[in-house]
């Protein structure tokens, strides 16, 4: 791996009932609750971390269930949709299954060449299952009623919906060394070429499309990769050269981090790989656990007092 934006690190969104979500992406969509922990700057609240077998960067989608909160609005200024990787010929398996399970879902249908299904989980978060044009080769995590000819294996795109794309290219462009290859109507697709997989950013401009609200079932912000902190440091140089405001570097136990907002709104993050999830919980016992940050460990049984009881 060089040193450049790796594709996408994990996205974050934001959930209601916390056994709801639990539920639906273990047991529906099959990945792997990989870390139980809290948000860190509201610990009686959990943030679940799903993905593969270990976390694999490029696999993470990550929510904050607030119990009761109120729905969101998609629309502009934000990311809008998550897409994930599926094998050929298993899109009827997911829509048998999305029947199955009463899931919102659409048809079949095709964009720049791929098939795809689009649904939403119970908070109304979109979502698409596609089938890649190149074979993707991640191991995907299993269970039991889903084989892996079948099973998701991590992220294939994201899609940030825009008033107006050009400065928000500029930063994909300049920064993070993605290129424009495609247009389908209005959505404008960019890809690195540093990693095969989850490395694609599809940009939707919707000039007269409304502002989105960020509550229940919309996404949070999304992260990008590098494979250390040290990449991470001089990626907070470019952003900063760029003219925009960036946070200092933000231990996340997992992954460090960088935050700004792009010009188009939507709230960016730059991820490590290291030191990973496996830092404080052995693969085999991955999101068995509750994991508190440092600072919240002399409070760990207050925080158990309020944060909902998960059934398996």
């Amino acid at each position: 791996m060089e040193d450049k934006i790796l594709g996408l690190h994990h996205i974050t969104a934001i959930a209601g009932s916390a056994q709801r979500n639990y539920e639906f992406y273990t047991k529906v969509l099959g990945l792997r609750l990989v870390k139980k922990t809290v948000n860190f700057d509201d610990p009686g609240t959990y943030h679940f971390y799903y993905g593969d077998e270990t976390g694999t960067p490029g696999s993470i989608l990550t929510f904050f269930p607030w119990q009761g909160i109120r729905p969101g609005r998609t629309g502009t200024g934000m990311a809008t949709e998550i897409g994930y990787s599926v094998p050929l010929g298993s899109l009827p398996f997911w829509k048998e299954r999305f029947q199955q399970f009463n899931v919102k879902h659409g048809a079949e249908a095709e964009r720049f060449g791929e098939r795809y299904i689009s649904f939403q989980d119970p908070d109304g978060l979109q979502l698409n299952l596609i089938e890649p044009k190149n074979a993707d080769l991640r191991k995907p995590w299993l269970k039991d009623e889903i084989a892996e000819g079948v099973a998701t294996k991590g992220f294939h795109s994201v899609v940030l919906s825009l008033k107006n794309m050009d400065a928000t290219a500029a930063v994909l462009a300049d920064i993070f060394g993605y290129r424009f290859t495609a247009q389908e109507g209005s959505r404008h697709r960019f890809v690195t070429d540093a990693i095969d997989t989850a490395n694609i950013v599809d940009i939707d401009v919707a000039p007269n499309g409304q502002q989105g609200i960020n509550a229940g079932g919309t996404n949070h912000h999304v992260a990008f990769r590098v494979k250390d902190d040290a990449v991470l440091m001089a990626f907070r140089e470019k952003v900063r050269r760029a003219g925009l405001h960036i946070t200092e570097k933000i231990d996340r136990n997992y992954f460090y981090s960088l935050y700004f907002r792009e010009p188009g709104g939507v709230l960016f993050e730059i991820a490590s790989d290291n030191p990973g999830f496996a830092v404080d919980e052995a693969v085999s016992e991955l999101g068995t656990h509750l994991m508190l940050p440092a600072q919240y460990e002399s409070s760990r049984k207050q925080i158990e007092e309020v944060l909902p009881v998960l059934s398996a």
